[in-house]
């Protein structure tokens, strides 16, 4: 890769951001190790932020840098890879493979999507559709590419009415991206976010935990995105007029059949589905990881006799890249909180800070995040260790604020560039859809709505449902 002025400019940041850390006698306090794994976290931040090079390639460069210099053992790298939370979104990746090749998906968005009569039902039944299938399959993006077809069949139905097609480009991937923090399999982010919690604290947070604060919050987003998306994009004349999409609309862009008998492949697809998300919900009552779960519903998926797509073909949907950056970013979080790093990172706040104050902050940032950090697990992986460091500092719970920063970082809809989803949307051969100018009206009204909305969720709701906003 050539250099260019903005990736020697970055350098010049990183070293000059790392240059203090290695001369003798500056920042009392702070340990050998702290000073390595600061200088490290600090040029994985700006390569990340400033240079094209994979994020997976400098994640991996991160941990081995922190390995060779003594500050994390090679036993701490190479077993992240063997974290249960990695595990668990392999075998969600399967079931998701398993899923998809069924074609029980698209039988259930025809299912809620033909019943609309009115352009709000529409968009609130997509809505419903889109954040179902968090439960159904990992990582925005592949949700994302999952939904075009329904999105293909809609904006044909709707063909002569080019601002609602615009509307509907925009509102799956808003959807997609508020909808993710119903799961702890909703994105990559959310396994870093409990891997830090665990590893800092020893909170366990667990599928039906985490579903239990994070569902009630994508639902109430989720809507509320969708009326915005809908007021900044169409006007009053275009939300008159009834629609009328059919399921023979969705069926010309679906290779599996959308109606009539249930095909034995879907039945059990459905009847497996089902069981794991139950299972998933009732960790609680029967004590089998939800990573277990998933491992047998995988192998079930993937049988000979009950499955309904071959293992070798289903691991290849596998983002292999996501779940080695995910264990990179994981031995550097311990590395943060192994060597006092994070602790002395946030030593300099304010005493006193009240804790409405705190987590106020913490949703700020990690809102406008987006805009310097462009990959979401990225910035989990440099936010939550300071927040959970922070918290503990404050007094604050760092369950709530690691969530309510996790939370927050999932708005990522200012530039076309800010997530996949976004990406995917914003360029759809033969089909009209939004502008740079649409995503910033969107964000303007949006960015500080779901601020809001995490912010009273976290001081207000999840306390009632077992997470205080205090230690």
């Amino acid at each position: 890769m050539t250099a260019t002025p903005r990736h020697l400019l970055l350098l010049c940041l990183a070293l000059s951001l790392c240059a203090p850390l290695v001369v003798p006698g500056t920042f009392p306090g702070l340990g050998g190790e702290a000073r390595l794994t600061l200088g490290v976290f600090a040029f994985a931040t700006c390569a990340w932020i400033g240079t094209s090079i994979d994020d997976t390639y400098i994640a991996l460069g991160a941990g081995l840098a922190l390995t060779t210099t003594g500050v994390i053992s090679s036993d701490t790298l190479f077993g992240t890879l063997g974290d249960a939370t990695v595990w668990l979104l392999i075998c969600a990746f399967v079931l998701a493979a398993a899923v998809a090749r069924s074609g029980l998906a698209g039988r259930a968005a025809a299912f809620l999507v033909s019943g609309a009569r009115t352009v709000r039902q529409l968009t609130h039944l997509t809505t419903a559709a889109l954040v179902v299938t968090a439960f159904a399959v990992p990582a925005t993006s592949g949700r994302a590419a999952l939904a075009l077809p329904v999105f293909l069949a809609l904006a044909k139905a709707l063909a002569d009415r080019g601002r609602l097609v615009v509307m509907l480009a925009l509102l799956f991937p808003t959807v997609i991206l508020l909808s993710a923090v119903a799961t702890l399999i909703g994105a990559g982010a959310h396994l870093i976010t409990v891997s830090v919690l665990w590893e800092s604290t020893g909170e366990e947070v667990g599928f039906a935990r985490w579903l239990l604060l994070g569902l009630p919050l994508a639902v109430v987003s989720s809507h509320l995105a969708a009326e915005a998306v809908l007021l900044t994009t169409t006007r009053r004349a275009d939300r008159r007029g009834p629609v009328a999409v059919t399921v023979e609309r969705i069926q010309e862009h679906s290779e599996q059949p959308v109606t009539g008998p249930w095909e034995p492949a879907e039945t059990r697809c459905a009847l497996l589905l089902a069981t794991v998300v139950v299972l998933w919900c009732s960790e609680p009552l029967h004590r089998v990881p939800p990573a277990v779960v998933a491992l047998i519903g995988a192998v079930v998926a993937a049988s000979p006799a009950l499955g309904t797509v071959r293992l070798k073909d289903a691991l290849t949907t596998v983002p292999w890249s996501l779940l080695l950056f995910m264990a990179a970013t994981m031995a550097m979080g311990v590395a943060l909180a192994d060597s006092g790093a994070a602790a002395w990172l946030v030593s300099g706040l304010p005493a006193g800070l009240s804790p409405w104050l705190f987590l106020t902050v913490v949703v700020a940032v990690s809102t406008a995040a987006h805009l310097v950090l462009q990959s979401r697990s990225a910035r989990s992986s440099v936010l939550v260790p300071l927040v959970v460091a922070a918290a503990l500092g404050a007094g604050v719970n760092p369950v709530a604020a690691a969530l309510a920063s996790t939370a927050a970082a999932g708005f990522c809809h200012t530039l076309p560039a800010s997530a996949k989803p976004v990406t995917l949307y914003a360029e759809v051969p033969g089909v009209p859809t939004y502008t740079p100018r649409d995503l910033l009206r969107l964000s303007a009204v949006l960015a500080p709505l779901t601020a809001a909305l995490v912010l009273l969720f976290a001081l207000a709701v999840w306390p009632l449902l077992g997470v205080p906003v205090t230690r």
